[in-house]
């Protein structure tokens, strides 16, 4: 992994600073994208302790905001002649109907939107590597996700449930879809389910939310640290055995099927058009 640039967005905490430490730990250069300043600056200074590693560098963006996932692509396009390794992770549920200052539902603008921008921004640098990754971190909801994927601008229409299921099967379409566009490139794309994980993602929701989050995994005895959750994709990172693979869903370090929904062609080419149409209007 030495010299390899990898990009890895919502690496303040949980996953994402789990995949940051462990790339760092095996001396890739590692950058992330993080909202709060601070934090960015706080981690950074931890993970070069903790691994002896100086290669780490941040941005501070909110994914969220489609003009300023450009902004950031362009900056990064402007200090980094490659990537190597990108990890579309930050990810965040609302029980609560938000729109962001651009219109978009916030749910569908962090865990998708976002993440479609950034990676179709930074496209010509990932061609620019000889074996780039692209991993999109999904989650084992998307097997609930319905299918219709849109932008909820009503509130009397958001189910937070459903539609942070739904942004999960779009983290799956839009792997599946981008594999294909790229499929003549050097450009691998995966979608991982990362687990029960315990983290803080639905702090935003309240305590009470939370804990119901962290009951509901420990009953089932599948609750898991960061740091296991991490090691799927760091496997997919740094693992020759995916050179000639792509297009590929993985729980627990082993491929699995993603949901049925998720191999439907034509759900793929809608989500890619309405994603790029929201794109239009925001500009």
């Amino acid at each position: 992994m030495r010299e390899k640039n990898c990009l890895i967005t919502g690496a303040t905490s949980g996953i994402g600073k789990a995949v940051a430490l462990g790339l760092a730990e095996r001396g890739a250069n590692v950058i992330f994208i993080g909202r709060n300043p601070e934090k960015c600056k706080k981690i950074a200074k931890l993970i070069k302790k903790k691994t002896h590693n100086e290669n780490v560098s941040y941005y501070v963006a909110d994914i969220s905001l489609i003009r300023e996932t450009k902004k950031v692509a362009d900056k990064i396009k402007s200090d980094f002649k490659r990537i190597d390794v990108l990890v579309n992770n930050a990810g965040a549920r609302f029980i609560n109907h938000q729109l962001t200052d651009e219109g978009v539902e916030l749910t569908l603008a962090t865990n998708h939107l976002g993440h479609f921008v950034l990676t179709n921004e930074l496209l010509q640098l990932l061609k620019n590597s000889d074996d780039a990754r692209v991993i999109n971190v999904s989650s084992g909801v998307h097997y609930g996700g319905k299918g219709v994927i849109e932008n909820i601008t009503e509130p009397s229409q958001y189910d937070g449930r459903l539609q942070y299921s739904n942004s999960k099967l779009a983290n799956v379409l839009f792997t599946y879809k981008l594999a294909e566009r790229l499929k003549e490139t050097t450009v691998k794309v995966f979608a991982v389910d990362p687990g029960g994980v315990a983290t803080n993602f639905s702090r935003n929701n309240g305590l009470k939310f939370w804990l119901k989050h962290l009951v509901y995994y420990l009953l089932k005895r599948e609750l898991i640290t960061p740091k296991q959750a991490s090691q799927t994709i760091i496997h997919l990172a740094i693992s020759n055995e995916f050179k000639n693979k792509t297009a590929k869903f993985f729980f627990d370090m082993k491929e699995k099927e993603s949901s049925h929904l998720s191999y439907d062609k034509s759900l793929q080419k809608k989500l890619w058009e309405m994603s790029e149409e929201l794109i239009k209007k925001i500009n």
